[in-house]
């Protein structure tokens, strides 16, 4: 038996392991989104399933804006929270359980997005400290009840930044620094923005589609 063809034939089945468990997710189907085409869109509050209370609005705060350079009319925040008041409604929660029938009657928007957080804060770790924000979203034609898109992000204050150097006790110094100045800054606001607009920004992989106000549009 020959060993050398035995070990290449085994090293290369781990690299088509390795590389399977590491792809992509498979792209989205976009057929009911192309066929419905929604020029407007709702923003509902994002549910929070964090302990962190500004998680909902902090996203909130950054999700119209992708949106409207992806080419999309995007109902205004206040008026959309001011119509949900006078409706008897302040929990996201009951915003996300309302038929898409009241939605479109209410505010006559094409589709709704639905954000939720899912994970909101600085982690603690053992020598480290990072501000973390993932967020899943799914847009829904207000007309039809139609899912036309689904979509997931995450962000990290630790992108792009070298590893720490020196010993144990260095590093849970630079842990704990990290750890004060996120909870003074309010650094997972700033890594929200980041996660929102990978969430939902128009031409990158499995995002959401141009629309009518974008010269890409029907291009994508």
């Amino acid at each position: 038996m020959n060993y050398i063809n035995y070990f290449k034939a085994l090293a290369a089945a781990v690299c088509v392991l390795v590389m399977t468990g590491c792809a992509t997710k498979a792209p989205i189907d976009y057929t009911a989104y192309k066929e419905n085409r929604p020029r407007s869109i709702l923003v509902l509050p994002p549910l929070n399933n964090t302990p962190e209370v500004q998680a909902s609005y902090s996203v909130l705060s950054y999700a119209t804006r992708p949106l409207a350079e992806a080419g999309y009319y995007v109902m205004p925040v206040t008026l959309v929270a001011e119509a949900f008041k006078e409706n008897g409604m302040t929990q996201p929660a009951d915003m996300h359980a309302t038929s898409p029938e009241k939605l479109r009657q209410i505010f006559g928007a094409d589709a709704a997005l639905y954000i939720t957080v899912g994970q909101y804060g600085s982690v603690f770790q053992v020598v480290n400290s990072v501000s973390v924000v993932a967020a899943e979203a799914k847009l829904v034609d207000l007309r039809t009840g139609t899912l036309l898109w689904t979509g997931a992000a995450t962000a990290s204050s630790e992108e792009g930044q070298n590893q720490q150097q020196g010993g144990l006790v260095a590093l849970l110094v630079v842990a704990i620094v990290k750890q004060v100045m996120a909870t003074t800054l309010d650094q997972s606001h700033q890594v929200a923005g980041v996660a929102t607009g990978r969430l939902l920004s128009a031409g990158r992989p499995n995002g959401v589609l141009y629309g009518p106000r974008s010269l890409n549009y029907g291009k994508d």
